[in-house]
């Protein structure tokens, strides 16, 4: 088992915000720090300072951590074209000394797109299809040769495919709840199949088909890593349970259900455990509140010593 810190860093949170996180979350014994790849605030707030470039972030991240993995959960298709992406995530590797992840999607935040100019098709599934294809080609080309492509929405010609990352095999993931072409596709191209902000029995719905959708391909499936992301808030007290409610505009019971991660120690043990029985490998929890690094503390010195491993 996993666990990794998932930060929201478009709604209010500066890069020293991100990086007293991640550290927090490596000095305490998480797996990962991810971190979503959007350049707009959502909901109520002005989310200042503004937005950080994910990969930008990475980098520094990758500077400033020595052991714990850093991705994205997960890059839009629309923010860049796939060559570059290769190149961007190569170096991070390299930065990070072999701890990068790409997470990678259709992106659907259509908002964004029109505040910053960013082309938004109506159908993404074909350029996720293709940029993935594209970037793990550029990654696995030999030294010394090239990498050509030619799709229906990029083409390559002669690609030196450098820079290589450090890793031999980036880990590649694809998540989403979509009933048949998202399952292929993490078949086909992923090392970790992730679902999030869903309730149990769907997580394991989603788990069942894409394992089959591995069978079915020559793939084994236990070859593909299952993951959830879900939305948490921890706390020892009720007290203080409400006041991490307050500060991100929610209530405990509004977030209390069969979705996301609430309680203090015990009940969250209990939760993962429960994932952890439906197939669950790694957990992301989803914290929104960047200011609050003490959330990232009492998880990481009075939870994560008691989850299953």
């Amino acid at each position: 088992m996993e666990y990794c810190i998932f930060t929201e860093p478009q709604q209010g949170a500066s890069y020293d915000d991100q990086l007293a996180f991640a550290q927090t979350a490596e000095r305490l014994g998480f797996d990962g720090f991810f971190r979503s790849d959007h350049y707009l605030h959502m909901g109520d707030g002005d989310g200042l300072p503004g937005p950080t470039d994910a990969w930008t972030t990475l980098a520094g991240l990758a500077r400033e951590t020595s052991r714990i993995r850093l991705g994205t959960l997960v890059s839009s298709v629309t923010y860049r074209v796939p060559g570059l992406l290769a190149i961007q995530v190569a170096q991070v590797d390299a930065m990070s000394g072999g701890r990068a992840e790409l997470g990678l999607g259709t992106g659907w935040f259509g908002r964004e797109h029109e505040a910053y100019g960013i082309p938004f098709p109506a159908k993404r599934f074909d350029l996720l299809e293709e940029q993935l294809e594209l970037v793990t080609g550029l990654w696995s080309t030999p030294v010394g040769e090239t990498y050509s492509f030619e799709g229906a929405h990029y083409r390559l010609t002669d690609a030196p495919a450098l820079p290589k990352p450090v890793q031999e095999r980036v880990p590649v993931i694809v998540g989403g709840g979509g009933p048949r072409r998202t399952p292929e596709l993490a078949a086909r191209f992923a090392t970790e199949f992730n679902i999030g902000f869903r309730s149990e029995e769907e997580s394991a719905e989603k788990f069942a088909v894409v394992r089959e959708t591995c069978a079915r391909i020559g793939r084994d499936p236990d070859s593909l890593k299952l993951s959830v992301a879900l939305p948490t808030l921890a706390a020892a007290s009720v007290s203080e349970l409400d006041q991490r409610a307050a500060n991100i505009g929610r209530t405990v019971d509004e977030l209390r259900g069969d979705v996301n991660i609430v309680g203090a120690r015990d009940e969250i043990v209990a939760k993962v455990e429960r994932l952890v029985a439906l197939g669950a490998q790694r957990v992301y929890f989803q914290l929104m509140d960047l200011q609050d690094v003490a959330h990232v503390e009492y998880l990481g010195t009075e939870v994560l010593p008691r989850l299953p491993r």
